[in-house]
């Protein structure tokens, strides 16, 4: 069974930093494109950034860039997502996700429906 594991969620003052982890299993890892999405209260879902493990490819959300950095460690089954200089705004819960081969179902909400496989989500709350 394909299965995705979030962890790293919190409470951090604006400004801080969170690294949210995916661990992932019961499918071949390196040709799977891992990212995650997020949903505030009363808002659309958005993707926040994905990494293709087939090409490298990396995709951030406008409002991420700069800020948030995604890595993944093909030893472990496991993707990072680095959120630094966090803002109110940021809260939400954060779900990991994976797609056969690349990013591309990130870049369009019509697309976030074709996804392969959702994990449970961690919150993040960013306090002022």
């Amino acid at each position: 069974d394909v299965q995705l594991q979030a962890y790293g969620g919190g409470l951090v003052q604006a400004g801080g930093s969170l690294r949210l982890s995916c661990a992932a299993s019961g499918f071949t890892f390196d040709d799977y494109a891992i990212g995650w999405f997020r949903q505030a209260p009363g808002k659309e879902r958005e993707g926040v950034s994905c990494i293709s493990n087939r090409d490298g490819s990396i995709y951030y959300a406008d409002s991420m860039k700069g800020r948030f950095t995604i890595s993944s460690d093909n030893a472990k089954n496991t993707v990072y997502l680095q959120m630094n200089k966090l803002k109110r705004e940021d809260t939400a819960a954060y779900y990991c996700a994976a797609d056969e081969g690349l990013c591309s179902r990130w870049y369009h909400s019509t697309l976030y429906d074709g996804i392969d496989a959702w994990g449970k989500g961690t919150q993040v709350t960013v306090s002022s």
